[in-house]
């Protein structure tokens, strides 16, 4: 027998405690995985099945425990890797402690022309108002910055920016965004949200192909470290989807990418009359496209169907009006592209929600609509989740991020709706589950302990936050497997380890079903195989080529 897997190979996965997921939401066991030379599973083998007599490569497990590889049903995966390779402010716990950051940054870095990072929050610094130009100012005059919000909602520039982008006093809102203004003056502030991001982000120099490659390499390397074997890519645009044709190409694409066009021009220059084919063996696919309908709590531009509680006569910021929602989900529908669409608040998600209600007479047949996120939904609506089968893409971390800026965004009498797994799933509602990443962290086991508990890292609040939303921890599973290549269309490709499937899987140090909240959450990886081929191994700590 050979030590390491070969990429074409007979091979059994053996003496492994694993998990099935069911079509039903039923968890099975067994002990052992026959895989073909294709690397599509066999045979699923269990403790009183006869073992091929011979095969190429056999791995004992020891014991180890196995599940089927993870689905990431939203991430950003280029700016996964760009997050990691650029000024990464997530850590920041204070505007002193992220000035500071930026001004290291910056004199480590003394030739970069653009100083470019991302994840501020100025929740999470306490700070009760956005950052200003001025305070970038004070550790960084003489060059611009542009730094994107932790939910890529809202950019912060410096004065440098603002006057390489001409934005001046005169400078007026676009219909889908904001720019921040300080207080008793139209002199803009630094913040721009949503559609205005455009004013300074279109100044900033575009990566090369080298450096897109690059991310794309990181970006895999975080997700297969995780267990992460298949994503939905929200958001791709051409220059993305050439960086994973040269990586399929090339062979070095391990993960699976789902990928949705970000708009409608993209969908059509990529996809051109319709998805494209599965590409290098199910690990690419132009499934549809990712449309916005508003922005996000944290920068209010979440729209909602009344005023914050927190920032009066603002509703947020609906990006499209609801003619343009229709025509441009009309518009990818025609060519049978899977709509996604963005929606956050309750107004936003019940505008999205009837023009489903509308196009599902004239576009039938399994189209499998998407919303993305379902944040914050008027319990009203929810039904209609149901009576079209609109899948669900939600983050449960999300909720245990947010809740407090959730309660001072929408007040005690609008939670109702708020990360509402449980009332959905319960209209028959599709559930995916995933990170958002780079928004939160690539973390499968955090969001499933959040799914079922409600509750952070620290066990905050006791009991879990709304806990009537909580589901169980096999729908967690689900959500975060077969439920994510459900989603895409992927469903008997891969995401449940049964006979004809590819062998995604993911060996692990702990029974992710009986493990208590905290220990599954501490869960290491320490392999992740797809397709058969081992692409992450602990004790390497390397990602094979």
């Amino acid at each position: 027998m050979s030590s390491t897997a070969p990429a074409l190979a007979d091979t059994l996965i053996d003496n492994v405690q694993g998990i099935t997921v069911e079509k039903d939401g039923k968890i099975g066991r067994f002990t052992g995985l026959w895989i073909d030379e294709s690397g599509r599973i066999k045979q699923v083998l269990h403790r009183t099945d006869k073992r091929p007599a011979k095969v190429d490569f056999l791995l004992d497990g020891k014991g180890r425990y196995v599940i089927p590889g993870l689905i990431d049903a939203h991430v950003h995966v280029m700016e996964i890797g760009f997050a990691a390779l650029t000024l990464d402010l997530s850590d920041t716990t204070s505007l002193a402690d992220a000035q500071a950051k930026i001004a290291a940054y910056a004199a480590t870095n003394p030739t970069r022309k653009w100083i470019i990072g991302r994840g501020w929050n100025q929740e999470k610094w306490g700070l009760g108002r956005f950052p200003s130009a001025a305070e970038l100012d004070a550790v960084v005059p003489d060059r611009p910055v542009w730094l994107e919000r932790v939910d890529g909602h809202a950019g912060w520039a410096n004065s440098t920016a603002m006057q390489l982008a001409g934005v001046t006093a005169t400078t007026a809102d676009p219909k889908d965004g904001r720019v921040e203004r300080v207080a008793g003056s139209k002199k803009p502030l630094g913040i721009f949200v949503d559609g205005a991001r455009a004013l300074i982000s279109k100044f900033v120099p575009e990566p090369r192909p080298e450096d897109r490659d690059l991310a794309l390499q990181k970006a895999q390397e975080i997700m297969l470290r995780k267990g992460v074997t298949a994503v939905a890519d929200m958001g791709t645009t051409i220059e993305d989807w050439q960086s994973y044709r040269r990586a399929g190409d090339g062979g070095w694409l391990k993960l699976r990418i789902m990928s949705y066009a970000r708009g409608v021009p993209a969908m059509a220059l990529i996809g051109g009359p319709g998805p494209s084919p599965w590409l290098y063996d199910d690990k690419l696919r132009l499934e549809g496209v990712k449309l916005y309908m508003d922005g996000a709590l944290g920068s209010r531009g979440a729209w909602l169907k009344a005023p914050y509680s927190d920032a009066a006569g603002n509703t947020g910021l609906p990006r499209l009006t609801p003619t343009q929602l229709r025509n441009l989900m009309s518009r990818a529908a025609l060519d049978r592209f899977q709509v996604a669409v963005h929606a956050i608040g309750d107004a936003a998600n019940a505008e999205v929600l009837s023009a489903i209600s509308e196009l599902s007479d004239t576009y039938t047949g399994d189209r499998r609509w998407r919303i993305e996120h379902a944040q914050i939904v008027d319990p009203a609506d929810i039904p209609m989740f149901g009576k079209h089968s609109i899948i669900a893409s939600m983050q449960p971390v999300h909720q245990t991020s947010d809740r407090l800026m959730a309660e001072a965004r929408l007040g005690p009498a609008r939670l109702g709706g708020a990360y509402a797994w449980h009332s959905i799933a319960a209209t028959g509602a599709p559930l995916a589950f995933g990170s958002d990443a780079p928004v939160e962290a690539v973390d499968p086991f955090d969001g499933m302990a959040a799914a079922f508990t409600r509750m952070d890292k620290d066990g905050q609040p006791f009991g879990g936050w709304q806990p009537q939303e909580r589901i169980s921890r096999e729908q967690a599973l689900t959500a975060f497997t077969y439920g994510g290549a459900y989603a895409g269309f992927a469903e008997n490709r891969f995401g449940r380890l049964i006979p004809g499937e590819q062998a995604d899987f993911v060996l692990v140090d702990r029974d992710i079903m009986l493990a208590a909240p905290d220990q599954l959450r501490d869960t290491k990886v320490l392999e992740t195989w797809v397709g058969g081929k081992r692409v992450y191994d602990q004790t390497a700590a390397a990602v094979s080529p």
